[in-house]
């Protein structure tokens, strides 16, 4: 391993306490959204006290900054989220649901450690551009909203990642992983109905039911459903249903729908057949309706040439062992999971990959997956979606995965915070922040690397991007 490289290791081992407490306070600050006040002041605190250059409230999102250091190019961005879920209120270290605040926020989806483990490479990064004299920029990108936010999308939409050389992110997960494949583009829309309220016995008549719209906007719906290609989705929730008088015609209501597709371009298209519906709800019931945008995410763009560059860094870095203590929690939460047989996603594609997993995870029997999974490249498609998409499609980016929670581990689950805010997440997010700031520091010392994934991204991105957040749209916390 070369000079720098082990130089980046030590700095990230010497100075482990500095993240991993940013880990813990964002696990005991658990902020929904577009609400993360406390988390984005701490980071930009920590941010500033590093050296880096903060830029707070970044393309006018309150919670949304910046910490920069160095100059000219390449230019790297480190991307960091740190927002909770609603609901997932959990102990520290507890082996059965147990919530510290009964329907409060929690870390399911281990934002606390991906901001952190972020933060750990900038500052590698930082530390390495300082010693060594290279031209070059690191930015850490501190991402608000992405469960609920889209503010990478938002940011996308003004172009902000286009500055950039290339981008480098990781999420928490149960297995040690280069992320490859791509993901669903999203929208989020809030109709909301108006009619006109009357006693629903003595003048029926007159009353305009809004509950009447919505819910044949939701019937409208589920016809589409049929005429619509098989990896789309569309989801809904009633947030008003206009009261709980049933003998009242009610005279507003609300539905929240998500569309969900393949690409951004299909997703806009099914966006607007669901708007029609809308529409033509409001027309059978003589009702009104206001359309609020929410938010919306673009798919994946791979980029094979930087997820080999991750993949060779990912073997050179060692990968956690864990005490005993540590395996006995961790074998006591992985029981109330469900089986896990070959954990990976490339074992959903490839039968070698998954006779690996399966050989090395001892069938999804082994609490901890530590273990790297072989590099496996590909365009497949894989259920869900995130606000990296956004970033893909204006600058060559990828992706790991680290295994920061139990083998088998549900999504946006109290398995997750729990393991989150452990010793098992701190180990996670060092791993993942030597293994990012590794693979940045090629790509400063390398420049044919930043070249071939350039070239790769210019061919994987000639159709052009097709922002699905609307112009005029801002975002919102719901």
């Amino acid at each position: 391993m070369e000079e720098q490289k082990k130089a980046a290791l030590s700095f990230i081992e010497q100075h482990k306490d500095i993240f991993t407490d940013v880990a813990d306070y964002i696990w005991a600050h658990p902020e929904l959204s577009l609400k993360e006040f406390q988390c984005a002041a701490y980071y930009e605190k920590v941010l500033a006290e590093g050296g880096f250059t903060v830029e707070k409230g970044v393309d006018g999102i309150e919670t949304a900054f910046t910490g920069s250091y160095g100059s000219g190019h390449p230019v790297i961005g480190i991307l960091g989220e740190f927002d909770a879920l609603s609901g997932l209120s959990q102990a520290c270290g507890a082996t059965e649901h147990h919530p510290i605040v009964e329907g409060g926020a929690g870390h399911g989806c281990g934002h606390n450690m991906l901001g952190a483990g972020a933060l750990t490479a900038a500052f590698a990064v930082k530390n390495y551009l300082e010693t060594s004299g290279h031209e070059g920029t690191v930015i850490f990108f501190g991402c608000p909203g992405e469960e609920g936010g889209a503010a990478k999308a938002f940011m996308a939409r003004d172009n902000m990642w286009r500055a950039l050389d290339a981008a480098f992110c990781w999420h928490p997960e149960d297995v040690n992983e280069v992320k490859t494949g791509t993901n669903n583009s999203t929208i989020q829309i809030m109709y909301t109905f108006h009619g006109r309220s009357a006693h629903a016995a003595g003048d029926p008549e007159n009353g305009r039911s809004a509950l009447d719209a919505v819910e044949l906007m939701n019937t409208g719906v589920q016809y589409l459903r049929e005429h619509m290609k098989p990896e789309c989705r569309v989801h809904y929730a009633i947030t008003d249903a206009g009261g709980i008088s049933p003998n009242v015609v009610q005279d507003h209501a609300t539905v929240l729908y998500m569309v969900r597709a393949i690409s951004v371009r299909n997703c806009v298209e099914l966006r607007k057949r669901v708007d029609k519906i809308a529409e033509g709800a409001a027309l059978m019931t003589e009702t009104s309706f206001e359309r609020t945008f929410i938010d919306g995410t673009a798919d994946l763009v791979p980029n094979f040439a930087l997820e080999k560059v991750l993949y060779d860094n990912f073997t050179q870095v060692e990968l956690p062992t864990y005490t005993e203590e540590e395996l006995q929690f961790a074998g006591k939460v992985h029981a109330t999971c469900p089986a896990n047989t070959a954990p990976g996603f490339a074992s959903t594609l490839d039968e070698a990959v998954r006779a690996y997993s399966e050989e090395k995870s001892q069938h999804g029997t082994i609490p901890m997956n530590n273990y790297l999974m072989p590099l496996y490249h590909s365009t497949a498609f894989c259920a869900g979606s995130t606000d990296v998409g956004d970033v893909s499609w204006q600058t060559p980016t990828a992706q790991i995965h680290c295994a920061g929670f139990v083998s088998g581990a549900p999504g946006h689950s109290w398995q997750n915070v729990s393991c989150g805010g452990s010793s098992i997440g701190h180990k996670a997010l060092l791993l993942a922040g030597k293994v990012l700031a590794l693979s940045a520091i090629d790509l400063y010392e390398k420049p044919e690397l930043l070249k071939e994934a350039r070239a790769e991204f210019e061919k994987r991105t000639e159709s052009g991007y097709v922002c699905p957040i609307e112009e005029g749209a801002k975002p919102i916390a719901i």
